[in-house]
């Protein structure tokens, strides 16, 4: 690996962010994490990335050669349901952090979604943004891809150096159950604990088990390249149909509790991935199935809420 450096991960009490600063630390990394709450957790600071004032206090004390921007709200019913600060956090913050980049000059690292691709329904591949016109379908959706071309704007304008990445459906053992969670974690809690879901036909998604997803985003320090996308996400292309059906065959749960519906409004029906530059760039390589994935994440769930 390359020499150590000095990395600041936003939301590092995250779902995501919490295991990247662990890998990052056990790669020898400085690292020092920020979030919205405050924490016992060493080498960690409150911020709320939406407040310019909190934020410099942090730029003020210390000094980083990278920038892990994982804060974010997360969700596209989140979005609807608390959009003000769905924007505050992600359009305004990244703002923010852009200012301070262009004023100190860290390398950035921010963290986009397969939601941007909207209602594109062909393979995913990160040039298909800039040449073929694309609707993104809720909030949350519109706000990721604002925050891209904050990026793009601010290194035409300022040469600032950002990697954009585009998470794909990730999931694993970690990720705490809410109502705007992934469709994964939701699906996992319902079945333990006999709640009812809905499962809307003709959808498809790529999932990517956690551990997978946060070793491809630590390579990134070791090879930067400003400017890049890249797409992270898993192997597998499958229903929603087929993750209900995973998750009830090894629960067994009710199958009562499914009720199948049409398509959902507003929601990317396909989300198919090209995961090329990743595995080019990043050493980007799935070593966890889909199946062996939720039970791992069901096993975890059962302890956790016992």
């Amino acid at each position: 690996m390359g020499k150590m450096a000095k990395i600041l991960v936003t939301g590092s009490l995250g779902v995501v962010g919490s295991k990247l600063t662990e890998s990052l630390s056990q790669r020898g990394h400085d690292v020092f994490g920020i979030g919205r709450s405050h924490s016992h957790v060493e080498n960690y600071q409150r911020c709320d990335i939406g407040d310019y004032r909190q934020l410099k206090k942090v730029f003020d004390s210390k000094r980083f050669d990278y920038v892990y921007n994982c804060a974010a709200e997360f969700g596209r019913w989140n979005g609807e349901d608390y959009y003000e600060k769905v924007w505050k956090s992600n359009a305004i913050g990244l703002k923010n952090i852009i200012r301070f980049q262009e004023e100190i000059g860290f390398k950035l690292i921010h963290f986009s979604s397969s939601e941007i691709y909207g209602d594109y329904e062909d393979v995913m591949r990160e040039d298909v943004p800039d040449n073929i016109p694309i609707k993104q379908m809720n909030d949350y959706a519109i706000s990721k891809w604002v925050n891209e071309v904050q990026i793009i704007n601010s290194a035409k304008q300022f040469g600032t150096n950002t990697v954009r990445v585009r998470l794909f459906n990730s999931y694993g053992p970690g990720e705490k159950y809410s109502p705007y969670r992934s469709i994964n974690c939701k699906f996992c809690y319902s079945a333990i604990k006999g709640l009812p879901i809905t499962v809307y036909k003709g959808h498809w998604r790529t999932s990517t088990y956690l551990d997978d997803m946060v070793r491809t985003l630590a390579n990134i320090v070791e090879n930067f390249k400003s400017g890049e996308v890249y797409n992270i996400g898993g192997e597998e292309f499958h229903t929603i149909e087929k993750l209900a059906d995973i998750i009830w065959d090894y629960t067994k749960a009710n199958r009562k509790l499914i009720v199948y519906k049409e398509s959902e409004g507003m929601t990317t029906k396909i989300k198919k991935i090209n995961t090329d530059k990743s595995i080019r760039d990043l050493s980007h390589k799935n070593t966890v199935l889909l199946e062996e994935g939720i039970h791992n994440t069901i096993d975890w769930m059962k302890m956790y809420y016992a």
